[in-house]
């Protein structure tokens, strides 16, 4: 009976579980197509209906159901994910490609053989030689180097087109483009006396197509991007353009090509493209770009320059870095102005990771458009910096990740053929989708961290991204505090020092008035809130034979620094200890193992920062009853004062014989100053010698008026401790933070310059203290320790 039940049992059941299934049975129900059944992919789609249910019926029956008897195969596989064309826009496009062999009729005309063996900078076989380097990498197909339009599978030939006039008028008066256009009909003579008069061109009766033919270029190579025809373009183009201001051609360029396209780009596509950065990587600051935009918050310019205080080409104040925009535009116009040549990839890099991509990315725009000047690269002699080929590659690299890609490379300037192809070559590979080159492993150079901080403290008010780190509240804010006092942390300071040499060593005040008429003296700028401990004199210095006249700038101050307001910490902050009150004790425990008896005095000058007279100066209202900035100016005031001393104090002591100067930092050239401004007779035979302390100051040289031997005189008595980051080392490169010497050594005329293994003025004070102390010593008795020393 129980046999009958159980055999009842099983017929009755309708079979196991998918859950209570074997695994190598419930696998077996999961079949994927047969090969045959994979569609077949063709420029990414799917050619043919594909028959998801096309497995052969007469599969072999390799399967056994619970029961023991033989499973058919499923004749429907399971398809889990069906396929899907790739949701990819960037991809599987090409970049783009701008070129055009005619451009290469914009040439200068020759007047001489030397003009032929000596060709202009700006050479028509600039864009040649970058076609052809792409040529030869295999990034270009074109055997012939003719321009051909199928230029092989990883780029793609955009087609160009001239400029129209309503286009170029976008940026450029009509009088300048009427300009540019009557040079097709200018005889030669008329062409070279342009080319003479102008301001760094040069015409011929080809130029007026051709710069319009660069300038649509560049628009057709925006167009193709915003489009989504090519992921990016390099617009390989000439003349350039950046230099173009909108009513006059000048350094090369004849019409704005980057203006041009971003006016009439943002003109075209309202919708989608509402803003555009435009980043300038040229050696020179693209003063014709920024002005186009300087008012127009739509267009985010941004520059990387060779500055020199407005000094390197085009030579205007404009590339300075508080130059950011004006109305409306106030903080769309980035200028990252390097003080040298020399800069490198290290700079570079360094740059676009604190400045560039952070306020692009704040700035979140819809298109980029790079100023492609390869003339920062190494080995071109214009420019004299040393950007390389994969320095290039990785700012493209780091650009990309910007506005999803939509990036379009322009060539602007760059004159040494060689560098200009391999970093175009570089530039295109990673447009195309190869990886930079290298990692950029070198240290920015000290310099260029000081301009980069600069910049940062200037954007910090119209970007977030710049805020931490800076301040919430910026110096000039103190204008705008309503009836609070202001105090500077040097004027507590000074006032210390100088109540610790009254009260330990007895100094006096010598008073900076007018002994005739007991009033101020009358000095080029404004004098500082407090004039009374300025000078500070031992008691008895007008009976000292030997005399010690120290200068120097406000102390340091070693701060903690919150790093996300900026603010110091003044509970951890210190003040460096005042430099004379070790030197008084040094001196006078030599002279004493000496066994000399001569009295030496002491004069201490501390000469103001231009913000503590500033900040003192607003506690002052004019008859207005407004808070007048003061014009005071520390090297002018250090200069006219230490003057004023020599004339009124110095030179009255009946018994000085003897006088060392001792001077610290930037106040020191008041020194130099006084030896080139006194006659030079009076000086040699009462200054002994010149001891300095410096960090990375700029050096001071001896121009003396009458006296050529005082420069020997001066080198033969000084002293000049430095940094050894000091730019001095660097001949005009400026130091390198990695430390690299280059250069040689500093020039007579800046006295005798030995160069410290410290960087900062308190540890070459530390590091040099010693060997300055045996100099002031050698330079007033005869001192058997500096032998020694």
């Amino acid at each position: 009976m129980e046999v009958a039940n159980e055999k009842k049992r099983e017929l009755d059941s309708p079979g196991p579980s998918v859950n209570n299934m074997p695994i190598d049975t419930e696998i077996d129900l999961v079949k994927t197509e047969p090969e045959e059944a994979v569609p077949k992919i063709e420029n990414g789609e799917a050619n043919g209906n594909v028959q998801e249910n096309s497995l052969a019926k007469n599969a072999p029956l390799n399967s056994l159901q619970s029961n023991g008897t033989k499973r058919p195969r499923a004749e429907t596989a399971i398809v889990v994910v069906p396929y899907k064309k790739p949701e990819l826009f960037y991809s599987p496009l090409k970049t783009g490609l701008v070129y055009d062999v005619r451009m290469r009729y914009h040439a200068k005309i020759f007047t001489s053989y030397f003009e032929y063996i000596d060709p202009h900078p700006e050479d028509p076989r600039r864009i040649y030689r970058i076609y052809k380097k792409l040529a030869e990498a295999g990034l270009v197909l074109d055997k012939s180097l003719s321009g051909t339009d199928d230029i092989g599978p990883l780029m793609e030939k955009i087609p160009i087109r001239e400029a129209t006039a309503d286009e170029i008028l976008e940026v450029h008066t009509e009088e300048h483009l009427k300009f540019i256009a009557s040079t097709e009909a200018m005889s030669r003579d008329q062409l070279l006396e342009e080319t003479e008069k102008g301001d760094s061109i040069y015409v011929n009766n080809d130029s007026f197509l051709l710069a319009k033919l660069s300038c649509g270029g560049l628009i057709e190579a925006c167009k193709a991007v915003v489009d989504g025809r090519v992921k990016n373009s390099l617009a390989i183009v000439r003349p350039p353009g950046h230099h173009a201001e909108p009513d006059a051609p000048g350094g090369f360029c004849l019409f704005s090509n980057v203006a041009v396209a971003a006016k009439n780009i943002l003109k075209s596509y309202p919708d989608s493209v509402r803003r555009i950065v435009i980043l300038d990587w040229d050696i020179h600051h693209g003063n014709g770009t920024q002005r186009a935009f300087y008012d127009d918050p739509r267009v985010l310019y941004i520059s990387l320059h060779r500055y020199e205080n407005g000094k390197f080409y085009p030579g205007t104040k404009y590339g300075g870095h508080e130059m950011v925009g004006d109305g409306k535009g106030e903080g769309f116009s980035v200028n990252i102005p390097w003080q040298n040549s020399g800069v490198g990839d290290a700079d570079y890099v360094y740059a676009f990771r604190k400045i560039v991509i952070p306020i692009i990315s704040e700035f979140d725009p819809d298109l980029v458009i790079v100023s492609a000047g390869f003339d920062a690269a190494d080995g071109d002699l214009i420019g004299q910096c040393h950007v390389t080929p994969a320095g290039y590659g990785q700012l493209t690299h780091m650009l990309k990740a910007i506005a999803r890609g939509k990036l379009t490379v322009i060539l602007e300037g760059g004159y040494n053929l060689d560098s200009i192809s391999k970093s175009a070559l570089a530039v295109a590979k990673v447009l195309i989708g190869e990886p930079p080159e290298a990692t950029i492993t070198t240290q920015p150079r000290l310099d260029a961290i000081e301009t980069v901080s600069e910049v940062m403290k200037t954007q910090s008010k119209y970007w977030k991204c710049m805020k931490p780190s800076n301040p919430a509240h910026v110096f000039e804010d103190i204008f705008d505090l309503p009836g609070s006092r202001i105090l500077s942390f040097a004027e507590p300071i000074r006032a210390y020092q100088a109540q610790e040499l009254f009260s330990k060593y007895g100094f006096i005040n010598l008073p900076v008035i007018d002994l005739k008429d007991d009033r101020y003296p009358v000095f080029s700028t404004d004098l500082p809130s407090h004039l009374d401990d300025l000078v500070l004199a031992s008691p008895d210095i007008n009976e000292c034979s030997t005399v010690v006249v120290c200068i120097h700038d406000p102390p340091e101050v070693w701060a903690n620094i919150n790093p996300v307001n900026g603010y110091i910490e003044s509970s951890t902050s210190v003040v460096l200890e005042h430099p004379l009150p070790k030197v008084m004790n040094k001196i006078l425990d030599e002279l004493s193992n000496e066994n000399v008896t001569d009295k030496v005095g002491y004069i201490d000058i501390n000469v103001p920062s231009y913000i503590e007279a500033m900040a003192a100066s607003l506690n002052f209202k004019d008859s207005t009853g407004q808070k007048k900035p003061s014009n005071y100016n520390p090297t002018i005031f250090a200069q006219e004062l230490l003057l004023w001393v020599w004339d009124n104090y110095l030179t009255y002591f009946p018994s000085l014989k003897k006088l060392v100067f001792v001077g610290f930092g930037d106040a020191y050239q008041s020194i130099v100053h006084l030896y080139a401004k006194r006659p030079s007779q009076e000086i040699k035979d009462l200054v002994q010698g010149t001891i300095v302390f410096v960090s990375r100051s700029t050096l001071k040289s001896l121009v003396p008026v009458m006296d050529e031997s005082m420069v020997d005189w001066y080198y033969q008595n000084s002293v000049i401790f430095t940094s050894h980051m000091n730019p001095c080392w660097s001949g005009t490169t400026g130091p390198r933070g990695d430390m690299e010497e280059v250069g040689k050594r500093p020039r007579r005329k800046f006295g005798r310059v030995l160069k410290s293994s410290v960087d900062g003025l308190w540890d070459v004070i530390q590091e040099k203290f010693d060997e300055g102390v045996d100099f002031i010593l050698d330079s007033i008795v005869e001192y058997s320790g500096s032998e020694s020393s």
